[in-house]
């Protein structure tokens, strides 16, 4: 563990042999994407939930909040993945400049409407341009390890250490979220996300030397004629994430609508610190071990933990219970995200990673945005944790699809393919 990893593959030392956050850590380079890269994502964590808060406060009602957030959220789904193209054609910071002036304005946009008690369609209009406009962060990260751990058997290290760091951002977001809806304003949240991703993107944006060279996705291998979600592996694993989705929009409303029955709003950011901090502790666990069980079995082990789990959150009518079901099922989803974004690795070529990886941070926001919105329907019409049923739903159908299909995330060479007519690339080694 005492040797330094260096941004060359080939050159590979005792130390970067074996998983471990030391080696990762020492890569050459790395700190400076790393930490601009975690103020930049802070932001996300903080964006759906403050739309919920904002949007609750100023409509009184939870369904109303949700849509709101769903809009946004479909919007960033549906966008992210073009995003994640053009970055590795052009570069992340030919996208992410115009990125993050669109969804600052448009952040600011829709928190004016929100206050000025605009009609619900004009919030839809507004939260459009901003869900569309999302820095794509975590999968730019992603794929500036890629570069720097090509071949390298860190890449599962890095994989949940981007696991953790996103947790660690869903930690501190919804309580900071929370705190400055609940403390301050109710637009407190939102108005501090666009502050954030303004200034994070910024500094993240000006990191050129480590982004992906955009020399490596020119030329006649340059992925024109298809998508990434060509790829079988990565359209299960869409679906896999999208269940995801559903216990991050779920959790979200139910909690909220919960704290706010029993009169402790504030709770509300405590609660789903909870759950993000069980995802992180799980995730910097699975980063320090060298496992030897293949990463398509663990997907489905940790997949079918978590739907156990999220199918009891609906029996919790005490605060007590409802943290220590929220920290269990915390702990199972990292597990989950760390196995699917390794198998990229895997199955993608390098020049189209990160367009793969946005198109799961989508499938996580398209769950998040079907989540908010059938959840907050169903706190506004049925019982107080009625929501929680979103979550079991959302994985049981994830799970039962993921074990159908999981053949479908062995690498093959010819699965290395985004398009027709594009070479293949020899498989990596991931576990």
């Amino acid at each position: 563990m005492g040797s330094t990893v260096t941004d060359e593959p080939a050159k590979t030392s005792t130390a970067s042999s074996r998983p471990g956050y030391g080696p990762l850590l020492r890569t050459r380079g790395a700190w400076t994407f790393l930490l601009p890269g975690f103020a930049a994502r802070q932001p996300f964590a903080m964006l759906t939930l403050s739309i919920v808060l904002l949007v609750r406060h100023t409509t009184g009602s939870y369904g109303a909040a949700g849509a709101a957030a769903a809009v946004t959220g479909v919007s960033m789904a549906l966008f992210a993945p073009y995003s994640g193209r053009l970055a590795d054609r052009y570069g992340q910071r030919a996208v992410l400049l115009p990125g993050i002036l669109v969804h600052t304005l448009s952040g600011l946009a829709l928190t004016g409407l929100a206050l000025a008690h605009a009609p619900l369609w004009a919030l839809f209009l507004a939260a459009v341009p901003t869900g569309a406009s999302v820095p794509q962060i975590g999968p730019m990260v992603r794929a500036r390890w890629g570069v720097k751990l090509q071949g390298s058997p860190l890449m599962g290290t890095a994989a949940a250490f981007e696991s953790v760091t996103d947790e660690l951002t869903f930690v501190f977001g919804p309580l900071l979220a929370t705190a400055l809806c609940t403390a301050v304003a109710p637009a407190a949240g939102l108005l501090a996300e666009a502050a954030l991703t303004l200034v994070g993107g910024l500094l993240f944006a000006a990191r050129k030397s480590t982004q992906p060279p955009v020399s490596a996705t020119a030329g006649p291998a340059r992925v024109r004629h298809g998508s990434a979600l060509r790829v079988p592996g990565v359209r299960v694993l869409a679906v896999t994430f999208l269940g995801i989705g559903s216990v991050f929009g779920g959790m979200q409303v139910s909690l909220a609508a919960f704290t706010q029955s029993i009169g402790e709003p504030g709770l509300n950011g405590v609660l789903y610190g909870v759950f993000a901090a069980g995802n992180m502790l799980s995730g910097v666990v699975c980063g320090a071990i060298a496992w030897k069980t293949a990463p398509q079995r663990r997907l489905l082990v940790g997949y079918a933990a978590l739907a156990l789990a999220a199918s009891a959150l609906w029996t919790a009518h005490s605060v007590p219970l409802l943290a220590a079901l929220g920290l269990l099922v915390g702990m199972c989803i990292a597990p989950s995200l760390i196995t699917g974004y390794t198998l990229v690795e895997g199955l993608v070529p390098a020049r189209a990673r990160t367009e793969a990886f946005t198109w799961l941070t989508g499938a996580v926001a398209l769950g998040q945005a079907a989540a908010v919105t059938v959840a907050g329907q169903l706190e506004d019409r049925l019982w107080d944790g009625s929501g929680f049923l979103v979550p079991m739903g959302g994985t049981v159908i994830a799970l039962t699809t993921l074990v159908a299909l999981r053949s479908r995330l062995i690498a093959r060479q010819e699965s290395q393919t985004v398009a027709r007519g594009v070479g293949h690339r020899t498989p990596v080694t991931v576990d």
